[in-house]
């Protein structure tokens, strides 16, 4: 089973502030690599209501089922299976689950995965940054006539990395604030499209 924990910082940024980092850790074009997000739960959001996420993640050079469950603020556990392109085309029109380390996870939170369809996809245009034992992310995202901007850092320890991520945005002036996950931002869109 691949599984790891993922302990993350992160700060929504303005256009403005997003394309000056990109200028000071002189990343072109070429570093920016985009990824599709394709969002599941179940019409009552049983994964939802457990602060969970499931996700089918396309890139240029896999596709991969995610899992996330929190366990504190900066951490969660996750879970992953790589999926063929037929697979995930068969998982996307709810024609079969075709991940079975995620599938046994989902079975242990009785999450009812016959239920399981997916209620929208995201897409992110991402570059990493080896910084201070850890790494940076800088993220566009476009969903639902929405785009937006976010800086992450990904580490192995929480309290160093809260320290770092804390002094990277006094050092390039970004303003704290608390942001949510990608899917949490897409699901408030979704619900204010829905009125």
């Amino acid at each position: 089973m691949s599984q790891e924990i993922e302990i993350e910082f992160k700060n929504l940024l303005t256009k403005e502030q997003y394309e000056r980092l990109l200028k000071e850790f002189n990343i072109e074009k070429h570093l920016i690599k985009r990824q599709v997000n394709h969002y599941f739960d179940t019409p009552d959001w049983h994964l939802r209501k457990l602060s969970s996420g499931l996700r089918i993640r396309e890139t240029i050079s896999k596709t991969v089922c995610t899992l996330k469950e929190k366990t504190s603020d900066h951490t969660h556990l996750e879970t992953t299976d790589i999926l063929t392109a037929d697979q995930a085309s068969l998982m996307l029109q709810a024609k079969g689950f075709y991940a079975p380390d995620v599938e046994s996870k989902l079975k242990q939170l009785n999450i009812p995965i016959h239920e399981l369809t997916v209620f929208g996809t995201l897409t992110t245009d991402r570059v990493e940054i080896s910084y201070e034992d850890g790494t940076l992310v800088l993220d566009h995202s476009f969903y639902l006539n929405c785009d937006d901007y976010e800086v992450e850092y990904e580490t192995n320890n929480e309290i160093i990395g809260s320290t770092i991520f804390d002094n990277f945005l006094i050092k390039y002036e970004i303003e704290k604030q608390t942001t949510d996950k990608k899917i949490a931002r897409f699901m408030k869109a979704l619900h204010s499209q829905k009125g």
